[in-house]
């Protein structure tokens, strides 16, 4: 069963549902597996715990 980390920005309830579909629409094609078979992991960051550059993303 594959397993599907994402690490990214906080997003809307709405948004995660369309993610999470064509995330494993696309996953269960690529595999030739059922969809059920699919796992997503979403871990959301704010902008003041990522920095890139030395710089939180927050004070950009």
């Amino acid at each position: 069963m594959p397993i599907i980390t994402l690490d990214g920005p906080p997003l809307s309830l709405k948004k995660k549902r369309i993610l999470v579909n064509t995330l494993t629409c696309l996953t269960a094609g690529a595999y030739d597996l059922p969809e059920s078979t699919i796992i997503i992991m979403l871990r959301e960051n704010s902008p003041d715990q990522v920095a890139v550059g030395g710089t939180l993303i927050a004070d950009r």
